[in-house]
């Protein structure tokens, strides 16, 4: 089948789409992934070998779980846990398996570690028209680090099968059903409710993965068709302080919507003058410690950026720098050596517009608002 007719559109809608395609390659295999979402199509689609890949869908967010809930559930619904890694398509095009990053490329750290950790080839023997979506959590991670998890380097984590070319998804028990069979790790399930015990069961589950600094809750119909998501204090606090870290890189909107979603929650949970002046000083902590460090380490001649630690043979090391430099990313080796044949290398994605902006206010700069 042709492209367009995978992604049940017209020819005529197919090419006035196709100009926001960008082309890519990987190890000879060309492809061509969308960056952004455009219309019918969601953001992280791709098109390789004359298959198509389709990205993860937006998934909506409740800021009060009363309301969210039983305005968004009318049947039973499953509660998950919600990660914080970053989003992987694994999927098989042309008898080869590859791993997809949300935004369509093929990622050559990913490909190499979900290949090395999981039953792919038997899995996919079994189910070729699917794609295993997760997260790849852990401390060694080029693109996200939490250590709040039992995991000591990198991790996959399951949290949905999707039809490759339609992106429908496989009901929640038929899918956990398929993990456990093909011993695929997936996220934790708390529990199947339907909403109006939801509603009392996710506030207590909410507390204690904020306690152990984890990221929230994701929410589906047992069909998978309708998701709802869910984030800790812990999770919006922790965002703001990497993004404050970067204040001229990463824009008020990202800030801002956290910094409502601590609002509500603080209302919903009807906190205590105690609880809430505590959620302010650690929301107050995460706004200006970093950022105040940053403009020290820059103010001492340093240069600042997001620093990762990842680990494997040497070769994939190597691609995956390679991968990031394509990019147009600058990346300053910090630690590299052996260990048990593969390479450990700590590194560092250098954040221009911040180090630029901090150096121009220290000379003196004028801000003009």
């Amino acid at each position: 089948m042709d492209y367009h007719d995978q992604l049940e559109l017209s020819r005529q809608a197919f090419e006035e789409l196709s100009e926001h395609f960008q082309a890519n390659s990987y190890e000879g295999q060309a492809y061509r992934h969308l960056p952004g979402y455009r219309k019918s199509l969601e953001k992280g689609t791709v098109l390789v070998a004359g298959t198509v890949v389709r990205g993860f869908p937006k998934v909506p967010r409740c800021l009060v779980l009363d309301e969210g809930i039983t305005q968004h559930f009318e049947s039973p619904i499953a509660v998950e846990e919600k990660l914080n890694g970053y989003n992987v398509r694994v999927a098989r095009t042309d008898d080869e398996i590859f791993g997809f990053t949300r935004s369509g490329l093929i990622c050559p750290f990913t490909t190499h570690k979900v290949r090395s950790m999981l039953r792919l080839e038997s899995f996919f023997e079994a189910h070729p028209e699917m794609m295993l979506c997760g997260e790849m959590i852990g401390p060694e991670n080029p693109y996200t680090s939490a250590e709040c998890y039992d995991v000591d380097s990198i991790a996959f984590r399951a949290f949905d099968i999707r039809n490759q070319t339609s992106g429908e998804p496989l009901a929640v028990e038929k899918r956990r059903e398929i993990c456990e069979e093909w011993e695929i790790p997936q996220t934790e399930l708390f529990g199947i409710y339907e909403p109006t015990e939801a509603v009392e069961a996710t506030p207590q589950i909410i507390r204690e993965l904020d306690s152990d600094r984890r990221e929230g809750i994701v929410m589906q119909t047992a069909d998978g068709g309708q998701q709802l998501k869910y984030t800790t204090s812990a999770a919006n606090q922790g965002d703001l302080a990497f993004a404050f870290e970067f204040p001229f890189d990463y824009g008020r909107d990202f800030s801002f919507r956290r910094l409502i979603r601590e609002g509500f929650q603080s209302a919903e949970f009807e906190e205590s003058d105690a609880r809430r002046r505590e959620r302010a000083h650690g929301l107050g902590e995460s706004l200006l410690e970093p950022m105040a460090e940053a403009i020290e380490r820059i103010k001492a001649g340093e240069r600042i950026g997001e620093q990762h630690t990842v680990r494997a043979v040497p070769r994939v090391v190597e691609a995956l720098l390679e991968h990031f430099r394509d990019q147009g990313l600058c990346i300053d080796i910090e630690a590299d050596r052996r260990l048990e044949g593969e390479r450990l290398v700590t590194f560092t994605k250098q954040i221009q517009r911040t180090n630029d902006k901090i150096e121009a206010y220290l000379d003196g700069t004028i801000v003009k608002e």
